[in-house]
């Protein structure tokens, strides 16, 4: 049986303890490592996600669930999945006090399950959804047992409880400007989408040679200049990105936070969905957050120019930390016993 609780008085942080959390790789599973800091999500806690490079480096150590891909609202791989949270995980043994999930079609099978075995369920909606909730987060607020939270205040009501954004923590600081710059291009690995616009915008600046590192996810090209690759592991990534003068990314949420926490100000061109660069213009609305804020270079594929990429290397950023914790309102949970650090993957 669960540990018992009680309905917060006022909505409140999950209770901090063993937490179920669970998305899919690349932004989202970024944001639920951030958020797992900020509620007290304990070491123990069982993580639920893809297996990818990311999911590898971020979550190693951790106990986890390696589950099949789930593209973009494919809700056939949704159930299939909520079929395999059923029947691998022990719920009675596990004593979860929370189930969290920062989105996208895993996530919410994760709190299907999470609430037919009477988990307090909690959705943290993504930081690029800056207009409102995603087609995930609609379906999650229909239940009314599923605590929900947005990261813009504008659009806060009463399903939707304002908690903060991520984004709060960082801010620009000058540097020495390069007129030549190493460039990192890093377009994410979310499939089957391309990005040749973005390709197509480096090589006509003319800032492309030898040294630059293109990390390609989908968008497969032949007689690039320099090292082109799909994938690469978080440590390769991280030292790709450091020794580069500038960073050219597509706006995923993960990635830029990712490069944000190393201090790395990117420029950031979004997918355009016109294009079939991506499932909608999310990337759009984030985009236009980062520049607002003045924590990135935004510009359009078709916008990308030499002079822009030059003016990104003259800036930094600085990370603030995570966002401070609410659990006020929650009764305390003592915390089950400790178990061993252990990885499945469900073929």
């Amino acid at each position: 049986m669960p540990p018992q609780w009680h309905e917060p008085t006022a909505v409140a942080d999950p209770p901090p303890g063993r937490h179920l959390l669970a998305a899919s790789t690349g932004g989202h599973l970024a944001q639920l490592a951030k958020w797992s800091k900020a509620i007290g999500s304990a070491s123990d806690s069982l993580w639920v996600t893809f297996k990818s490079p990311q999911s590898d480096s971020l979550l190693q150590d951790r106990r986890t669930i390696y589950v099949p891909y789930v593209a973009p609202r494919d809700l056939r791989g949704a159930v299939n999945a909520f079929i395999h949270l059923i029947r691998e995980i022990n719920w009675g043994t596990e004593q979860f006090t929370a189930a969290v999930t920062t989105g996208a079609a895993v996530g919410l099978a994760a709190l299907a399950a999470a609430r037919i075995h009477r988990v307090p369920s909690f959705y943290f909606e993504s930081v690029s959804r800056v207009n409102g909730p995603s087609l995930t987060g609609k379906l999650a607020s229909l239940d009314p047992r599923i605590h929900t939270f947005c990261q813009y205040e504008h659009w806060a009501g009463r399903r939707w409880i304002y908690r903060s954004s991520l984004f709060d923590s960082y801010r620009t600081i000058p540097k020495h400007k390069v007129e030549r710059p190493r460039l990192f291009v890093t377009l994410g690995t979310i499939y089957p989408y391309r990005f040749d616009a973005l390709v197509d915008a480096i090589l006509s600046t003319g800032l492309a040679d030898s040294r630059t590192v293109w990390q390609l996810g989908t968008t497969t090209r032949e007689g690039l200049p320099g090292n082109a690759v799909s994938q690469m592991g978080g440590a390769e990534f991280e030292r790709c990105a450091r020794i580069a003068d500038v960073v050219i990314t597509h706006a995923g949420v993960g990635t830029i936070m990712h490069l944000l926490d190393m201090g790395i100000f990117p420029v950031v061109v979004p997918r355009r969905a016109k294009r079939s660069e991506h499932v909608d213009d999310h990337q759009c609305q984030i985009a236009g957050l980062l520049d607002t804020r003045a924590i990135s270079m935004v510009t359009e594929a078709d916008d990308l120019h030499r002079s822009t990429i030059i003016a990104a290397s003259g800036s930094a950023v600085r990370s603030m930390g995570v966002p401070a914790t609410r659990n006020d309102t929650w009764p305390s949970v003592q915390s089950p016993r400790e178990l061993p650090s252990e990885r499945t993957e469900i073929s």
